[in-house]
């Protein structure tokens, strides 16, 4: 979430700036440009499309399924 601030914020303030008042390091900020999300994250999106798909697939039910009689 810092590291969106700052990149939203970089043409108002210095990047080093920012990083040092939010007290994370500027080299990190620069790695997480190159790459932000991580595997686990990424591992997370890909769980949440296949939990979207299955509910779909399922016709938008959750939980069971109650039949009229």
């Amino acid at each position: 979430m810092k590291y969106a601030f700052i990149r939203g914020h970089c043409e108002e303030f210095g990047v080093r700036a920012m990083c040092r008042v939010l007290r994370v390091h500027f080299s990190g900020f620069y790695a997480w440009l190159k790459e932000p999300l991580s595997q686990r994250a990424l591992e997370g999106v890909r769980q949440t499309e296949l939990i979207r798909q299955a509910w779909f697939d399922s016709g938008k039910i959750y939980g069971y399924a109650k039949t009229e009689s």
